[in-house]
């Protein structure tokens, strides 16, 4: 059976090399790349599944009219004449008065080609992220750009310290190389508020209530500046070192161990791990970014491990992640600041107080916005109200069900691309190994064909050349066929980053946070944190329908269940100002007992969606999605009635 050799684009960090067996059957096989230094020849399983996602009855195979009787089949002219119709109608009033919202269902170079082509329009964008958004900002804040040491540096590490990545569902990767490095005699701690599925990954743990970590962090640098100083190598370097020392010798360690629920002994065992002889490396996880002050969370682990002497040097670092795109050049793609950008972390309040002018074309690709953004309804009715509104998908998701027409597209191992990585600096060429069903198209193929229709045109580079233009990078030095040919090639970073204490500030000096701002108290009629955390089985919201549990099941301490009156195995109500869903509770006695425990991404027209529940709100950096910052409560449904 014949063998093809491309990657995946999906929405996370491994970007996997990817070996593709094609059945005579017209069924595939997915093997992990074993000449990959990262890959390693093993997957996920989400992705040795994804097959089955490309071939399911459920598909949508043509583009998709509403009409008052429902959905009508239509064909691609007609299609984008509709398009091209609306578009210059509202390219005429304001281009400012299209919106394009774009996610990262898919990642690759040629999905900056919408981004230029609204770009080119003049259209509103968004801006901020619903993902990373705080801890992009944060590192910039401090090391004046996003970066961290190679992955391969991880093996020169004398210990590890994870601050909050659940290794069991994140990066499967990742994951190995911990369990490597704990079989060589690294031990790894882990801070965290439990419920995660560290175990097999952990020497010790430290539990911390959810969304505190600042002060943890705060707590572990005064035990250092009082114990030995900070390594003044590092304070050398900090420009802002002496504002940090003064605020944590104005405030005492109980105060700044009682948010966090952190016993002084636990924190000196954490100060001890950064003070030992030897390189500690640093895993910053992307959950304690989504509270209100998760930025500073971000910024004060990153003090820590600067602070300590651990940045700047081989198996040390700081690691929230990098840039996908970052080792490709992707100046073709740009096209001046657009006139103005909404909030995606509160787009659909954003969308109904738009005016000057108002927002009357949508377009949205790669993102299942709806599902994924706070205050689902809000943004769902926003777009309803919304003159026309294209959504560009596979299926009919929340976002797709408040579409006036549904484009029908290509997913991976459909169509080609090149594609980089937020965990390490490979890079990759995707082409497409099966063809794409029915007349589903790439978004290159859609906004082209768009373009032409508009007067004046809006013309788009040919898709050979935007790859081509991708790899003119000076971290890369391969021509396009070359990579055709290898498959994959390694970008000239350097293994540890901001070698010699050099930052990209402009005065080469790093930052450190210096103020630390206080930890809200849960209202009293809603006591419980809401953590909408990831899954394993899925990526976001790519869950087929049937494997969405009806009603969702919920994870609280089992002191919690007793306190809010509800049984394990029984149906309840959560609740938020927002609004409430039926949910099932499971006891789980790892959990932090202020919390209740959601894994995210199930459709809100299935019964799930609990970004309903979650308020708008904007991270104090980035403007990320402030998802931890939602208060619920539990309730018993009364089943006599």
């Amino acid at each position: 059976m014949p063998e093809k050799l491309t990657a995946c684009t999906q929405d996370c960090p491994d970007t996997c090399s990817l070996v593709v067996e094609c059945h005579g059957s017209g069924g595939l096989t997915l093997r992990g790349n074993p000449r990959h230094p990262i890959t390693r020849g093993f997957l996920c399983s989400r992705i040795r599944h994804f097959p089955k996602r490309l071939q399911r009855t459920d598909r949508i195979l043509k583009p998709l009219l509403r009409t008052r009787g429902g959905w009508r089949s239509i064909g691609w002219d007609e299609a984008l004449e509709r398009c091209a119709e609306k578009l210059q109608a509202a390219r005429r009033e304001d281009p400012a008065s299209i919106l394009h919202i774009q996610g990262d269902g898919a990642k690759g170079v040629l999905k900056l080609v919408p981004k230029f082509f609204f770009g080119r329009l003049g259209a509103t964008a968004v801006s901020g992220a619903l993902c990373d958004a705080a801890g992009i900002a944060a590192c910039q804040a401090d090391f004046g750009s996003l970066d961290c040491n190679a992955l391969e540096d991880l093996a020169n590490a004398r210990r590890v310290v994870n601050w909050g990545r659940d290794l069991s569902r994140g990066s499967v990767h990742l994951a190995a190389l911990i369990r490597s490095l704990r079989r060589r005699g690294v031990p790894v701690l882990t801070l965290s508020p439990g419920g995660d599925g560290n175990g097999p990954y952990t020497d010790h743990r430290v539990r911390i209530r959810p969304g505190t970590d600042r002060f943890l962090a705060a707590a572990v640098l005064k035990i250092l500046l009082d114990r030995r100083g900070w390594s003044q190598a590092a304070v050398d370097r900090t420009a802002n070192a002496d504002a940090l020392r003064e605020l944590l010798q104005k405030t005492s360690l109980e105060d700044l161990l009682a948010p966090c629920g952190v016993s002084p002994a636990d924190a000196e065992r954490v100060a001890h791990w950064y003070a030992s002889p030897g390189p500690t490396a640093t895993l910053v996880g992307w959950g304690l970014q989504r509270h209100p002050f998760g930025g500073e969370n971000v910024r004060f682990i990153n003090a820590l491990a600067l602070l300590s002497g651990n940045v700047g040097r081989a198996g040390g670092g700081s690691r929230f992640g990098i840039l996908s795109l970052r080792n490709f050049n992707t100046d073709w793609a740009r096209w001046g600041p657009p006139p103005r950008a909404l909030p995606v972390a509160g787009i659909g309040r954003a969308i109904q107080e738009c005016s000057d002018p108002p927002i009357r074309f949508v377009w949205i690709n790669g993102s299942n916005v709806v599902n994924q953004a706070p205050d689902s309804r809000r943004t769902a009715a926003a777009l309803e109200a919304v003159d026309f509104v294209v959504v560009v998908d596979a299926f009919m998701t929340d976002t797709a069900r408040c579409a006036d027409l549904i484009l029908p597209c290509t997913l991976m191992l459909e169509q080609e691309d090149l594609v980089g990585s937020f965990l390490h600096d490979y890079v990759h060429y995707a082409p497409a190994v099966v063809e794409a069903p029915g007349e589903a198209r790439d978004d290159h193929a859609m906004v082209g064909d768009l373009g032409r229709r508009l007067d004046p045109p809006v013309e788009v580079p040919e898709k050979e050349t935007c790859l081509a233009r991708s790899l003119t990078s000076p971290c890369l030095d391969v021509s396009l066929d070359d990579l055709r040919q290898r498959g994959f090639v390694r970008a000239a970073r350097p293994l540890v980053a901001y070698e010699g204490m050099r930052f990209d500030h402009p005065d080469g000096l790093a930052r450190v946070p210096t103020e630390l701002h206080g930890e809200p108290p849960a209202p009293s009629e809603y006591p419980l944190r809401l953590l909408t955390l990831i899954r394993r089985s899925a990526t976001h919201s790519q869950i087929p329908p049937e494997d969405q549990r009806r009603p969702p099941l919920v994870r609280v301490h089992p002191e919690t269940a007793r306190a809010q009156g509800v049984a394990a195995g029984l149906p309840a109500r959560l609740v938020s100002p927002l609004g409430q869903l039926v949910v099932e509770v499971m006891e789980e006695p790892q959990l932090d007992p202020g919390s209740v425990v959601y894994r995210r991404g199930d459709w809100m027209h299935l019964g799930g969606g609990a970004n309903q529940l979650i308020a708008a709100n904007p991270t104090d950096l980035g403007g990320g999605a402030a998802y931890y910052g939602q208060y619920v409560r539990l309730e018993s449904i009364d089943r006599s009635n």
